[in-house]
């Protein structure tokens, strides 16, 4: 009985076991799929928490005061760099010439800039454009002027375009950068000297059809190096390099993908904003071919690429991006997005043979999505810009120069450009300020252009490139007396009320200048 009670017990026991362990891993099948559960809707809330707190930092980022001074707001001569400053005004205003007080001492109403370079030549000569391509992004020609505005030069001659009303017209379809011979990067270099009636290098337009890259027409990106005479000599087509940009099978399809339902007719696919020749360095001299003085470095801003062409054989030989986690070099330097004037930093200046860049921000990329980017294009991501230095062998920074409160910010346009006393002239252009900085960070001059024009229904006063030059390339104008700007203490700084003649009138605001 008591063998048979316990087989009894035994085998209840056994169905029991069985049961609680079926219980059991039910219950563990539970809590698993709980936990995975769980752990996925942590994972989308830690997703939708790093979206708000982006879009809380770029808040912060964009809050920016709607009423601030213009003009020379910071100025330092004992540590400055001194001489005039160059810019396009927006939209479409001229060249303005200002000294280190903000006065403005020359002003080409005739010729235009944004998105192009205005650049100040020796003798007082300013090189722009005159007007726009219908329907695209550049200009019909790029002419250089003397001090009194007159035309001494002109290149339009790259594309007979069909316009409404008028026909076939020559244009140049130029945009963004272009340099002079004798001077690799357009700005002041001791000892380089551009060339009298030299040839020019342009960045220009070409509609190009290539099913590889998208199903509808690229607006391509087109290099050309011209006479005086306006003969092209040289010539370099970005999608005919395509396949060496190095793009993952994820960044084909999100350019693919978008180039076929982009609304713009053309589809930009790298956009091109920077080129620029390498002009004599130490690498060449060691013995490394791929920088060559006659190579010429440029960058994309739509694909966070930078890249040096073999000027003899079209071929890319060096190359940063797009993928900034391919090596523990690229890592250390960190992701690029949407940079704007990437150029070497030329023989005769502090830092040559460095590489100078003005790193935006914003959005900017192709590859997989992300909850910033459903689509993949515009994936990388980040709301604060950054200017770089760097040694092009070893990818190591050499100087940073990044707002602590991350408020230098400009998502698009903007430059920078290294001056001979070490200090660098920065452009933040989305915001209208040019400021110079000294190796330690510190604000030595700051401007903030008062020249406003409408765009898209506001009133922006956006600066696409600024250049600093000296004194002596402008023998038209003495030398400028220059008085040190020291501002007020921010928190004492208030703007006195004012009488309103009539109560019931409308406050409008307060009027910036135009000149």
């Amino acid at each position: 009985m008591k063998k048979r009670l316990n087989k009894g017990r035994g085998g209840g026991d056994k169905r029991e076991n069985k049961k609680a362990h079926k219980e059991k891993e039910s219950f563990t099948k539970r809590i698993d799929m709980e936990g995975k559960i769980v752990k996925t809707r942590k994972a989308v809330i830690a997703i939708a928490a790093g979206m708000l707190v982006c879009m809380a930092f770029a808040s912060l980022a964009l809050a920016y005061p709607s009423v601030y001074p213009t003009g020379t707001t910071i100025y330092k001569p004992d540590k400055c760099w001194n001489g005039y400053t160059i810019f396009p005004a927006a939209i479409d205003a001229g060249a303005v010439l200002i000294d280190m007080n903000g006065n403005v001492v020359k002003h080409w109403k005739n010729v235009l800039g944004e998105p192009v370079p205005v650049k100040l030549l020796p003798g007082g000569y300013v090189v722009g454009s005159t007007g726009r391509v219908p329907g695209h992004q550049g200009w019909v020609d790029l002419v250089q002027v003397d001090w009194n505005g007159n035309i001494v030069w002109r290149f339009n001659k790259t594309e007979l375009m069909e316009v409404p009303g008028k026909g076939p017209t020559w244009m140049a379809r130029q945009h963004h950068d272009w340099q002079r011979e004798g001077n690799p990067v357009g700005y002041y270099v001791p000892g380089m000297n551009f060339v009298d009636k030299g040839n020019t290098f342009l960045l220009c337009h070409k509609n190009v059809k290539n099913p590889k890259i998208a199903p509808k027409i690229l607006e391509d990106d087109y290099i050309i190096e011209v006479t005086w005479d306006g003969e092209i000599v040289w010539e370099w087509l970005c999608s005919d390099h395509f396949d060496e940009f190095g793009f993952s099978e994820a960044a084909k399809n999100a350019m693919y993908r978008y180039g076929g339902t982009s609304k713009r007719e053309f589809f930009d696919w790298m956009h091109t904003n920077s080129m620029s020749l390498l002009g004599p360095n130490k690498w060449y001299d060691a013995g490394d071919e791929r920088f060559h003085p006659d190579n010429i470095i440029c960058d994309g801003r739509n694909t966070n690429i930078m890249w040096i062409i073999d000027k003899k054989t079209g071929k890319i030989v060096w190359k940063v991006g797009p993928d900034y986690t391919a090596t523990p070099a690229l890592r250390r330097l960190g992701q690029f997005v949407g940079q704007h004037h990437c150029h070497m930093i030329p023989r005769g200046l502090p830092g040559e043979g460095n590489i100078l860049v003005f790193d935006n921000g914003g959005g900017a990329g192709y590859g997989n999505p992300n909850p910033g980017s459903f689509t993949g294009r515009n994936n990388a991501l980040r709301d604060y810009s950054r200017v770089i230095e760097f040694n092009p062998i070893t990818l190591e920074v050499v100087w940073e120069y990044e707002a602590p409160d991350k408020r230098f910010y400009s998502w698009y346009i903007s430059s920078a450009q290294r001056l001979p006393n070490g200090n660098t002239l920065i452009c933040e252009g989305a915001r209208g300020r040019i400021f110079e900085v000294t190796r330690e960070g510190e604000i030595v001059w700051e401007y903030i252009s008062p020249f406003f024009g409408e765009r898209g229904g506001t009133m922006k006063n956006m600066v696409y490139r600024a250049y600093r030059v000296p004194y002596w390339w402008v023998p038209q104008l003495p030398e400028p007396e220059e008085k040190p700007v020291i501002p007020p203490k921010l928190s004492e700084f208030r703007i006195k009320p004012q009488e309103q003649e009539k109560e019931e009138e409308e406050f409008k605001g307060f009027e910036l200048p135009m000149y």
